[in-house]
């Protein structure tokens, strides 16, 4: 019975011994002489912009053989096209010499140091992969012609050409960065729309008149009443059509500045953008509509004083001319050009931006030098509730579903539905120009966004209000009386420090999660003066021909401050009339 057992227990050693030379199927420790790599399959994180990408590469002895790229908590419109591109470009030039995506920098940044890793656990020599620089591609340069050309292919300019291509027209657009979405990947509230069939169905009463009060009132006043008009009776129409695309937006929620429930979001209440863009770009891909990328336009062609087309230059510095009889401006505003900000408003020198990399004024300038005058260029709106470190927003609808401000010693100081000039206002008069927004358990399990700020790092868990005053660096006394207050006003239907009118939670059981906010430059309300056809006025007061505008390059349509959730409708109703007016109007 022992000579058995012993033998079992030798060949048990020898086996063990045997798979431990052979790896016993992992890979192996060292590149075999002559080889590039040890072959196999190797994964790596690294931290993006909202969260941890994971990469998993294949490699035999001398080849990058397949790329995978997770994602996980990236915002898709963004990361993605980044991502695609990185990938292609690695496995085609086999190194590692790939330059960041602009407008998607921390996530390409994060998909490059992943697939570094990986290669390097391969027994790669990564230092020589990164002197591998990738081949520019060689891009066509010729004229080209289409019915419409469009600048910029943000929400406005998307939807612009789903309209045009719908009735039959050939459409260009013409983009300069390398993805597609402008600030409208970054929207992450809702979209405002009043008198909607899912109004209806979750009984609320809301008319357009009142929200055109409210917006008029929340612009100051100095809102066009005209355009304003055309944006409030053309919202209901907005969100059904962009249901009928997909886009699923079924929960409404109340926003700032807003007397009743109107901004429409995805049913989770995740960010509103992404899914804009995804269904808007699905639609132009049905359509075959032709969008060239990494392509900016230079000039404003113009023929017999009416707008021809553009000269445009590619991302290799080579120009040709895109012939159109009609020419729409879709650019975006001018949030992350601090030079042109400051030149217009010297009191926001140093302030963060939410804005894309894209959003530096380009289609303002073409629109003048075609002879364009403009309208409130000098309304810029920041929004309240940004990360003080990465400019990041906080969606208004966490405040619209119950969260409040505090400063850093606890105490709250203002109502915090008031509108976006009014909260950053007083958040900037508080020590530092810090706040922070208090939420709690049952506010994250209704709403997708603040689960995916507390998921991405930005907010800090609390078990109790100690630990609320410890995190903010307040006494604990403070935090529990105004948190005390603050009950009192929801119980008793009346908020007597501040006058709220929406009191829907009363914030009384953790775990909290608190986010540091500070007000950030978000919307620039001004720009290129248009009418409700959307035509491009000149400095004369006439209809530029063949010139038209949307969206945030435009200015009139919010006043001197713009209500969140009214972007969204803004680049909906006024891309769509854009596209239907310059097809309609084709000579």
């Amino acid at each position: 019975m022992m000579k058995r057992m012993k033998k079992h227990l030798s060949m048990l050693l020898i086996l063990v011994v045997a798979l431990a030379a052979f790896g016993c199927g992992k890979k192996e420790e060292a590149v075999k002489e002559g080889a590039l790599y040890t072959p196999g399959t190797y994964t790596a994180e690294e931290k993006g912009h909202n969260g941890n990408i994971k990469v998993t590469v294949t490699v035999t002895e001398d080849k990058i053989e397949n790329i995978e790229v997770d994602l996980m908590d990236e915002t898709e419109g963004i990361a993605g096209p980044a991502a695609e591109k990185i990938v292609d470009l690695v496995l085609k030039n086999q190194g590692l010499g790939v330059d960041t995506v602009s407008g998607a920098t921390v996530s390409s940044t994060a998909i490059l140091a992943a697939i570094t890793a990986a290669l390097k656990e391969a027994g790669a020599d990564v230092e020589a992969l990164k002197n591998i620089k990738a081949e520019e591609e060689v891009l066509e340069v010729s004229d080209k012609e289409a019915d419409i050309v469009i600048i910029g292919a943000g929400g406005a300019g998307m939807a612009a050409a789903v309209e045009a291509a719908t009735l039959g027209k050939s459409v260009i657009i013409v983009e300069k960065m390398p993805i597609v979405g402008g600030n409208t990947n970054r929207a992450t509230g809702g979209i405002n729309a009043a008198e909607t069939s899912i109004q209806e169905k979750e009984g609320i009463e809301d008319t357009i008149e009142t929200y055109y009060d409210d917006t008029f009132k929340g612009g100051k006043e100095e809102n066009d009443p005209e355009l304003l008009k055309v944006m409030v009776e053309n919202s209901a129409e907005a969100v059904d059509w962009l249901n009928e695309l997909g886009a699923g937006l079924t929960r409404v929620s109340l926003s700032g500045g807003a007397t009743n429930p109107r901004i429409h979001t995805p049913e989770d209440g995740s960010a509103v953008g992404p899914v804009v863009v995804k269904v808007l770009e699905s639609k132009l891909k049905e359509l075959g509509v032709e969008i060239l990328m990494e392509t900016t336009a230079t000039s404003i062609l113009e023929e017999n004083g009416a707008a021809a087309g553009v000269e445009v230059e590619n991302v290799n510095g080579n120009s040709f001319k895109i012939h159109a009889k009609a020419v729409i401006i879709t650019s975006g505003g001018f949030g992350a050009n601090s030079e042109m900000v400051e030149g217009f408003r010297p009191d926001l020198v140093g302030f963060s931006t939410t804005n894309h990399a894209g959003a530096t004024g380009d289609g303002i300038e073409l629109g003048q030098e075609a002879g364009a005058d403009l309208d409130d260029i000098e309304f810029i709106q920041i929004h309240p509730t940004t990360d003080p470190e990465s400019g990041y927003m906080f969606t208004e609808g966490l405040r619209g579903d119950g969260a409040i401000l505090l400063n850093s010693q606890g105490v709250r100081f203002t109502d915090e539905l008031l509108t976006r000039d009014v909260v950053s206002a007083n958040i900037l008069k508080q020590e530092g120009g810090i706040a922070y927004l208090v939420t709690n358990e049952e506010m994250k399990e209704e709403n997708a966004a603040l689960a995916g700020y507390i998921k991405k790092g930005y907010a800090i868990e609390c078990a109790t209000l100690a630990d609320v005053a410890k995190a903010i660096g307040a006494e604990e006394a403070a935090v529990i009386d105004s948190m005390a207050k603050y009950k009192e006003a929801v119980a008793a239907g009346t908020d007597a420090e501040f006058g709220r009118e929406h009191l829907t939670k009363d914030l009384s059981e953790g775990p909290y999660y608190i986010l540091k906010v500070t007000p950030g430059i978000h919307h620039t309300m001004g720009g290129l003066k248009i009418d409700t056809a959307t035509h491009v006025i000149s400095t004369e007061g006439s209809a530029i021909e063949g010139l038209y505008a949307a969206g945030e390059v435009t200015g009139g349509v919010h006043g001197a401050n713009r209500i969140g959730g009214n972007a969204v409708t803004d680049i909906i109703v006024f891309g769509r009339i854009a596209g239907k007016t310059a097809a309609e109007e084709l000579k």
